[in-house]
């Protein structure tokens, strides 16, 4: 009988065993993030060993950086190209930064933080979705523009440009860039100048050049423009940068071998108005220094003759 007995506890104490361990562990509280696209302030994600967090962008990465790769793991694969896969490598609590770079320059800025296996009862982010704000307030005078999808046009006098919009979309007579013979360069490894300015119906029609001056070869990034200036709040200056929708836009190339030139035209709509303080730019970034862009002054209104 006392035999008996004790093959009945060695035949249960497995099952509660396993009934222990099934009610100490506790099931995340899983989160599904959706968040507006914005470059100026930094999202804290909650992440957890054993869980996975997917970032989706609106936009194909770039690149994504970590502040300390010995802590957490990102990957990003190009059959994914607009997916991040962030998750912690130690069971141990950590904080970092992670910074990733869209494809048009956007830079998305995160605070990772995970609590450890100490931890059971806290979020985990499983999901991040970005998505890219409707409009953008100039100022307070609450007029509003919409950010317009960047189209590459590709005449068949020019090399094609290399990146994901490579097929020309506008009815009109294809662009083609003059070379300026005498650009005023601005800018130090990166340099690049405004030529010809044109304009019809406020739409504008900006020629520029990009030189790499540097001893690598760069990969361009596609141009945009801004409107950038300085905002008083509360006795405390601000800078503020709006980009302005572009409609199209060609290059004769993408990646520049040391001394090697790229020509350009990009085309938008001109916003009807802006401040005092504002100043309509050109930003040129290569794709490992989007942090460094140059800045070219563009002419908010057209010069007589098409000069610069």
């Amino acid at each position: 009988m006392k035999i008996c007995w004790i093959v009945v506890h060695l035949i249960a104490l497995p099952y509660c065993l396993a009934q222990v361990d099934s009610a100490a562990r506790v099931l995340p509280d899983a989160r599904i993030v959706r968040l507006t696209l914005d470059t100026q302030s930094v999202t804290v994600l909650h992440l957890r060993p054993g869980y996975v967090t997917s970032v989706r962008l609106p936009e194909d990465v770039s690149s994504v950086v970590l502040g300390n790769p010995g802590t957490f793991k990102a990957e990003h694969s190009e059959a994914e190209p607009r997916m991040v896969f962030l998750k912690p490598t130690t069971s141990s609590r950590a904080e970092t930064n992670a910074l990733i770079t869209t494809r048009t320059g956007h830079e998305i800025s995160l605070h990772l933080v995970s609590a450890g296996n100490a931890d059971h009862t806290g979020a985990v982010d499983f999901v991040l979705q970005y998505e890219l704000p409707h409009t953008f307030l100039l100022g307070n005078l609450q007029s509003s523009f919409v950010i317009a999808e960047t189209k590459s046009l590709v005449p068949g006098s020019l090399p094609s440009t290399v990146g994901s919009n490579t097929s020309a979309t506008s009815t009109q007579e294809p662009l083609r860039p003059q070379r300026d013979p005498n650009p005023h360069w601005q800018g130090k490894l990166l340099q690049a100048a405004v030529g010809r300015i044109t304009e019809k119906d406020q739409q504008m029609t900006v020629e520029f050049s990009v030189l790499n001056a540097s001893s690598k070869t760069i990969e361009l990034l596609p141009p945009q423009i801004q409107l950038a200036g300085t905002s008083n709040e509360k006795h405390k200056k601000t800078v503020k940068a709006d980009p302005v929708p572009i409609r199209d836009y060609t290059m004769t190339m993408r990646r520049l071998p040391p001394g090697a030139r790229a020509d350009g035209i990009v085309v938008f709509d001109r916003p009807s108005f802006k401040e005092s303080s504002e100043q309509m730019l050109l930003q040129v970034a290569q794709a490992e220094g989007v942090d460094q862009p140059v800045l070219v002054p563009v002419a908010f209104v057209a010069p007589e003759g098409g000069s610069r």
